[in-house]
């Protein structure tokens, strides 16, 4: 593909459509801004395929520019701004239930998990998608994210805490 050849991007980017489209649609405020940044994010992987350094995965590469097309466009969802305690989030989490199988039971159920994912704040879900659902390490995910390690492990760790808070509220309301 550096070297201009259309069949090696057309393989690369039918291997990674699907990573770089559900990403987009973490950190986009509809499904229409996220399919116009993965168009966005196509093109410039196919422009910028020379200039690939290889200091990070391929996949973090093409991930680092679909996160640049999203903001680029304005299109990313609203953040909110409460910096909740992590102790506090720790017990909304459930942290000390005395029933850990209803715990394992909530977390199972997958439209549970779906829906508290959309809830989170869009930094929370960009981080969870790249950690735990597009499975790059830490670095990786530091590198797209543009932050240090330690700063993405923080946030990724307030991240899962808001999400278990999300699903530890949703069970509790019978939902």
């Amino acid at each position: 593909m550096k070297a201009g050849d259309r069949a090696a991007f057309t393989r690369l980017a039918r291997r990674h459509q699907a990573s770089l489209f559900r990403y987009a649609v973490s950190l986009a405020r509809s499904r229409a801004d996220a399919e116009d940044a993965l168009q966005k994010t196509l093109i410039a992987i196919w422009k910028s395929a020379a200039t690939f350094g290889g200091r990070a995965s391929v996949k973090a590469w093409m991930l680092t520019i679909t996160r640049n097309s999203v903001f680029r466009a304005g299109r990313v969802r609203e953040a909110p701004t409460d910096d909740e305690p992590l102790a506090a989030l720790g017990r909304q989490a459930g942290w000390g239930n005395e029933n850990p199988e209803e715990l394992l039971q909530r977390l199972q159920r997958i439209e549970s998990l779906e829906r508290a994912l959309n809830e989170l704040p869009p930094t929370d879900r960009e981080a969870l998608v790249l950690r735990d659902l597009e499975g790059l390490s830490g670095e990786e995910t530091a590198e797209v994210l543009g932050l240090s390690l330690a700063a993405t492990k923080s946030r990724l760790h307030r991240a899962r805490l808001r999400l278990m808070a999300r699903l530890t509220e949703e069970s509790a309301d019978g939902s």
